[in-house]
């Protein structure tokens, strides 16, 4: 999967560097793309993009980014950080998301000697990544920082708090089944009760906290996705709060269809690095 995944979309080429990030979950493996070749005009340092992999909490999915990372690094023009960061059921929540916030405080604040501008940072993820930026964005917002310019939430989970036997999609087979969000969910929170937690349901009905001042949002959606919903629930609970930048819905589309439609791939990431270039610019 990971050998075809680096054969993806290969006009966005990208220099690739490896690094290790200390936090007190255990160190993170950060993969750093940044466009063949890049060069600013008036010597300014890029802006920093951090991915998140899907997965459902559970797998390790990082490589399977790589075509994301490439093209987001290219079409922004940002430096894009992609972390593997610590998955369940060995590292359950709140785990994953207090690490990829210490290596967001770590981009942040480490910019100048690495190569990007840690001050215009955004931050994004597909499936359970676009969960964990929603998570980490929450948490910079109530800590009062670091600022993140962006956030880009990819048919994210939003609502744990309803069994995925619950959700359901216009299509009679949709991608994601029932016996997927019960493993999943029980990995990622083993407590039923704590699945209302705003970190892993912000869409969900016991979150009722005011939004106002969380980062800018853009949510992409797909159509025929169990996650749609809630995706759209969240997406005015932010727009009520005046950080909804877009939301956008891919039509014909389930869960995770950019890992194997190239061409939906391509228009979506475009549409992603729009916002992205333009936020940070």
């Amino acid at each position: 999967m990971a050998v075809s995944a680096r054969g993806r979309l290969p006009e966005f080429v990208a220099d690739i560097e490896k690094l290790e990030v200390p936090t007190r979950v255990g160190t993170a493996k950060i993969t750093i793309y940044r466009a063949a070749n890049a060069s600013s005009p008036t010597g300014a340092l890029p802006a920093v993009h951090i991915n998140l992999h899907g997965g459902g909490y559970v797998l390790a999915l990082t490589d399977m980014d790589d075509p994301v990372c490439r093209a987001l690094a290219v079409q922004s023009g940002s430096v894009v950080i992609n972390v593997d960061y610590v998955v369940a059921p060995q590292h359950p929540f709140p785990a994953p998301s207090d690490q990829v916030f210490e290596v967001m405080e770590w981009v942040a604040a480490n910019g100048e000697q690495n190569g990007w501008d840690g001050s215009r940072l955004t931050i994004g993820g597909q499936s359970a990544g676009g969960g964990l930026a929603a998570a980490v964005a929450r948490l910079a917002f109530e800590r009062g920082g670091p600022r993140i310019a962006l956030q880009v939430l990819h048919y994210p989970p939003l609502d744990l708090s309803v069994a995925a036997g619950s959700k359901r999609s216009p299509i009679a087979r949709p991608m994601l089944r029932p016996w997927m969000g019960e493993v999943y969910d029980t990995a990622y929170v083993p407590d039923p009760g704590a699945r209302t937690d705003r970190l892993v349901s912000p869409a969900g009905a016991a979150d009722r906290a005011d939004l106002t001042g969380i980062a800018p949002a853009v949510i992409v959606a797909a159509e025929q996705d169990i996650l749609r919903d809630e995706a759209r629930r969240y997406a005015d609970r932010l727009d009520a709060a005046g950080s909804l930048v877009e939301y956008r819905e891919v039509a014909g589309s389930d869960h995770g269809y950019d890992l194997k439609d190239d061409e939906r791939a391509r228009n979506s990431y475009r549409f992603i690095a729009a916002h992205i270039r333009q936020t940070t610019a």
